[in-house]
């Protein structure tokens, strides 16, 4: 047994560290993650690249003292009745006794409730167990919005193992890439993906070995015939073959890791992102306040689970007892439309490219009934949002990253500003806004010197988090997990910004993404608001293309709308140069048919920016 001693002797609290060593993960903060005042038990774990190497108990101690307005006080060391670990995984048993009997999950004929839920949870918590997965080991799952999917998001960290979400729309490269660096042992495949990833295990080499496979078939009876000798089990079986009086694992510290992540793959470098169950728990619980949700919500799954863990709302909808509506099909605004109206949903999530097609789709009509919808992602277009809240839509807009779980800034409405024109709060509702409750701190710095700009909504800065729902690090990516997080306690996301006066933040774009134009900075953001408005665009992506004498110049890269009037490049740029200063006006206009997108709906602009520089 290791004892972590105090590290200075004098009466001040001492700091200790939380080995992440073996995460790849070398105290990027520059301090310590573990506050105490006695020493920690070091429970040894056995050695695997990504599992957890702290479990950390206090040892008796003598009380201490120390002076409170003149007067002695004694004060207990915590133990373990108030220093239980925060993880979200404890929403799902309260829900099973709250609200039992409610309607937890609702696709096609398909439904269950809280009870059977938690039941269906454990068991197949149990048979991952019983596979050999150990504390620590990563278990992936490929699958759209489902039950399956769903239920995974509880059950593989109640086994003790780290949750590996994956989009299943990568190229069988990238997958076998990401499965090889996260060591999966065991990857759960919905039958749409199979082929998908038996191609990706192909590629692995022959000296390494390869994960179990479980088959994920379709609830309603109508998967098609797939070869099932690579597979291990059925999803089905291996719920059947559980105990459903498991006991299933909680983590032993909330710094544990519960969830590995990987970026959506814009800037083309996916990274491995670590959450632990602090982080989780804390992006949950902000969810549920800021967006004041109500218990028993209807949710709707618009927004791809294998992102960020759905923005943390698969486990906050336990917490509230709501009801998860589950689509397969949840990029189609005819599905969503015809899913909205069948189970009277109250709230869904989505990028904005998801505003885009629900207000651009061409048998749209006015909703019943208001429906919630948290968007996040990319910066969205002010015209969107009114086109998208003149149907009945209520729109909150945050901003986050993989890195932080979900949004953890929003543009929380003041009452005074629905007075204002719709043009004029959609304009303020495009701004991200302000940190949300339980998020500690928000700002925009300047990168090289880390100091506050001036907060005048002009100039810009990068923008820096902190707070509770920040990831641990990047797997196995100690430099890549320093640049970001740095030794002045910010985590510095890539993000260009301005702060207006009233303390909201606006994203102006990435950093990379940044135009300087003969000397000028060009936020492509900008750019792309004022084309949004243009009533024959669909969608716009600015990048920046290499020119002999400026430098670079904006290249824009547009596809119209299906029922639109046909327009000209030229007519495209006469609209700029009407509503932009000129140096601003792109000089290379591009019509697409389509615009190259992620699974969640982000335009990857390096595609664009290579296409920009071959153009002649």
């Amino acid at each position: 047994m290791d004892i972590l001693t105090p590290t200075s002797s004098t009466k001040s609290p001492s700091l200790h560290a939380c080995n992440l060593s073996s995460l790849g993960i070398f105290n990027p903060l520059g301090y310590q993650l573990f506050k105490s005042r006695i020493p920690f038990e070091v429970n040894k774990l056995k050695k695997c690249t990504i599992r957890s190497t702290l479990a950390l108990n206090p040892l008796t101690a003598p009380p201490e003292i120390f002076k409170e307005n003149g007067s002695t006080t004694t004060k207990i060391p915590k133990g373990p009745a108030n220093s239980c670990p925060f993880s979200p995984l404890d929403f799902l048993e309260r829900a099973s006794i709250v609200y039992g009997n409610c309607t937890s999950i609702v696709y096609n004929d398909t439904s269950y409730t809280w009870s059977q839920t938690y039941t269906r949870c454990k068991k197949l918590a149990s048979s991952i167990s019983s596979l050999g997965i150990k504390k620590g080991d990563v278990v992936s799952v490929l699958a759209p919005n489902i039950p399956a999917m769903y239920e995974l998001q509880f059950a593989v960290p109640m086994s003790g193992a780290i949750l590996n979400n994956v989009n299943f729309r990568l190229d069988p490269r990238t997958l076998s890439v990401l499965l090889r660096h996260s060591e999966s042992k065991l990857v759960f495949v919905d039958y749409q993906a199979s082929s998908l990833v038996l191609e990706a295990i192909s590629l692995f080499p022959s000296n390494l070995q390869r994960p179990k496979l479980v088959l994920i078939e379709d609830d309603c009876g109508s998967t098609p015939l797939i070869s099932r000798n690579e597979f291990y089990n059925s999803y089905e079986n291996v719920i059947d073959e559980g105990d459903q009086f498991f006991k299933w694992i909680a983590p032993e510290s909330e710094w544990e890791p519960m969830t590995l992540n990987y970026t959506s793959g814009t800037t083309y470098a996916p990274k491995g992102v670590l959450h632990s169950h602090r982080s989780a728990f804390t992006m949950s619980v902000m969810g549920l306040i800021d967006w004041s949700m109500p218990k028993q919500p209807v949710y709707l799954w618009t927004l791809p689970i294998f992102h960020a863990n759905g923005w943390g709302y698969c486990w906050a909808m336990a917490a509230v007892g709501g009801t998860n509506v589950c689509l397969r099909r949840s990029h189609e605004a005819a599905s969503i439309y015809e899913a909205i109206q069948q189970h009277k949903v109250t709230h869904m999530c989505g990028a904005p490219v998801v505003l885009n097609m629900l207000s651009t789709y061409s048998k749209r009509k006015p909703l019943d009934s208001p429906v919630h919808l948290l968007t996040a992602g990319a910066p969205p277009p002010a015209a969107v949002l009114d086109r998208t809240e003149s149907l009945g839509f209520v729109i909150s807009h945050g901003y986050g990253l993989t890195e932080t779980g979900g949004p953890a800034v929003t543009c929380a409405w003041k009452q005074e500003w629905n007075s204002l024109t719709n043009s004029e709060r959609a304009t303020l509702k495009s701004r991200q806004g302000v940190r949300m409750v339980g998020f500690t701190e928000v700002d925009v710095v300047d990168p090289e010197t880390g100091i506050s700009i001036e907060r005048n909504g002009m100039a810009i800065g990068e923008i820096v988090l902190k707070g509770g729902s920040v990831m641990l690090g990047y797997l196995k990516d100690p430099e890549g997990t320093s640049k970001c997080m740095k030794n002045d306690g910010w985590f510095y996301t890539g993000d260009v910004g301005v702060m207006h006066s009233d303390g909201y933040l606006e994203v102006k774009d990435r950093l990379k993404d940044v135009i300087i134009c003969g000397g000028e900075n060009i936020s492509s953001v900008e750019v792309e608001s004022i084309l949004y408005k243009h009533p024959a665009v669909n969608e716009a992506a600015v990048v920046a293309r290499p020119d002999n004498y400026w430098g670079e110049t904006p290249c824009v890269f547009v596809s119209l709308k299906k029922d639109a009037c046909k327009v000209t490049e030229k007519e495209l740029r006469d609209f700029c140069k009407e509503n932009l200063p000129l140096y601003m006006v792109p000089r290379t206009v591009v019509i697409e048919d389509d615009l190259p997108k992620t699974a969640t709906g982000k335009i990857q602009k390096y595609l664009l920016r290579d296409k920009a520089k071959s153009l002649v």
